[in-house]
């Protein structure tokens, strides 16, 4: 009896993760991705002796990489290896306070009450309560859909359940931390910018993302082996080694359904043909342009876009000892940066400035003596702004920052230069306007608004990615993988 056929429309990092799932579940696996190479945002680029990774810079939960690689390869460390990094991140601000942020919960407490004042307790304290939140809600909110029924009988919503009066669903982050953590504008700044890593506004996003300090602090920040673009590369690379047939350059152009079901997709005039279609594509865009005899959901619709970014990819002839491999340079007005981006949908004057920096764990990413910058600071998805305009205020808002925090002549320095706009990233990746994670997160209820993990109107017809359900960022397209990939298994089509 032949093995049944999955199509997987898109290699980013959650269409590669299904693919493997996939493979590992008994299903005979192909992959269509328009893009040269696998892993979507996730891409390298090198010049005059630097190396940069493209897109996401902060890796957690990398056992879920493991767990992913482990359905079919024994021995994951043949094709992925990571280390925990020490530091968490180190921080910066306008009056010269600096704070190196450590990876563990009590030496990160102590330093931080040290540093910026408050209670080392209090500090302990918010962290067993985001530790709480997390455990609480991970089984129904992270590990399985949120549009299957069964999901609601399960014991996992049933200890959520008690607990949801303390979960922060009707108050914004900003608020809750402001309770939490008093009139210690550092350190509720700090505990803020973890609405970044869903592209939300501390301002407007519950307070149940309290929870995302855990991952960091609670649960630790890691470094692949060979830069981020490791992951997606270590997943390729194991697919291909069990089976998986990787399709590159080949742009899907339609995905064919017929009287409710799946039939598989059109790739340059050719059909490929199979009852299980995986989309990793942007949903919005998917819907636009290759379901385009099928109603785009007014739920999808309705969503407002995460943030976006202007990166900068310098090669520094310089080393910087207080810098590390994080780096955040604050705001001093972080509400009127983030009404800026979701208001005003423009750039903000005085942005914070995040600097990933490779090299500080791998030498080899920049020539010695020197450093590979990845810059980048928060903006708004593209909705027809004048790009060329906004890139260079930024560069200049962003240099005029550096120069006066770090007390250097950044632009001197500056050996080599990369630019990523909003409009160049839905070019390279078709996520609409460029938003970094489909949808953000800044109403009480966006989770459920999320495309679902399946189309509750077509079978076989399923997605997994950033733009779905459970959100954008790596840890949350692996899970969306799993999610998708438990679905096809649990009801074959």
């Amino acid at each position: 009896m032949p093995k049944p056929k999955a199509l997987v429309v898109g290699a980013g990092v959650a269409g590669l993760a299904a693919a493997l799932r996939l493979k590992g579940s008994g299903y005979d696996v192909e992959v269509f991705e328009a893009a040269s190479h696998p892993g979507g945002k996730m891409g390298e680029w090198a010049s005059k002796g630097y190396r940069f990774d493209t897109g996401p810079s902060l890796f957690t939960l990398p056992h879920l990489v493991e767990q992913t690689i482990a359905t079919v390869h024994t021995k994951t460390t043949d094709y992925f290896n990571y280390d925990k990094h020490p530091t968490a991140c180190t921080y910066f601000w306008e009056d010269g306070t600096e704070l190196i942020a450590e990876g563990q919960v009590d030496a990160f407490s102590h330093k931080a009450a040290e540093v910026l004042g408050g209670n080392t307790q209090t500090i302990e304290k918010y962290f067993v309560e985001a530790a709480e939140m997390y455990d609480t809600t991970r089984g129904v909110f992270l590990e399985r859909s949120l549009h299957r029924w069964q999901t609601y009988l399960t014991k996992d919503v049933w200890k959520a359940i008690p607990k949801l009066p303390s979960l922060g669903l009707f108050s914004s982050l900003h608020e809750r931390n402001k309770k939490r953590l008093g009139n210690n504008d550092k350190l509720v700044q700090l505990f803020d910018r973890f609405a970044t890593y869903n592209g939300s506004s501390p301002y407007l996003t519950p307070g149940i993302m309290q929870m995302i300090c855990h991952l960091e602090h609670g649960i630790g920040t890691f470094y692949p082996k060979g830069g981020m673009s490791s992951i997606p590369k270590s997943m390729f690379n194991a697919g291909k080694d069990a089976g998986i047939v990787y399709h590159f350059g080949q742009k899907v152009e339609k995905i064919h359904v017929e009287n409710g079901k799946t039939k598989g997709i059109a790739v340059d005039g050719n059909n490929h043909m199979a009852n299980v279609v995986v989309c990793n594509v942007d949903v919005r865009s998917a819907y636009k342009h290759l379901l385009t005899d099928i109603p785009t959901p007014k739920n999808i619709v309705r969503q407002k876009p995460s943030s976006s970014a202007i990166i900068f990819y310098w090669g520094i002839k310089q080393t910087f000892p207080k810098l590390d491999l994080h780096n955040i340079f604050f705001s001093e007005d972080y509400k009127a940066e983030f009404d800026a981006i979701f208001s005003k949908e423009t750039l903000y004057d005085d942005p914070t400035v995040y600097i990933n920096i490779s090299s500080k764990v791998d030498a080899a990413d920049a020539p010695k003596g020197c450093e590979n910058w990845f810059v980048m600071i928060n903006v708004p998805a593209d909705s027809g702004q004048d790009w060329d305009a906004l890139t260079r205020q930024a560069k200049a808002f962003i240099i005029e920052k550096l120069d006066r925090m770090l007390e250097v002549d950044v632009e001197s320095l500056i050996e080599t230069e990369n630019i990523l706009t909003p409009p160049q990233i839905e070019q390279k990746t078709s996520s609409q306007g460029g938003a970094l994670y489909g949808s953000s997160s800044n109403e009480r209820m966006a989770a459920f608004f999320r495309q679902a993990n399946f189309h509750n109107k077509i079978s076989g017809l399923y997605f997994c990615g950033g733009s779905v359900h459970p959100g954008g960022g790596i840890p949350l397209c692996m899970q969306s993988a799993r999610i998708t990939a438990d679905l096809i298994a649990n009801n074959p089509s």
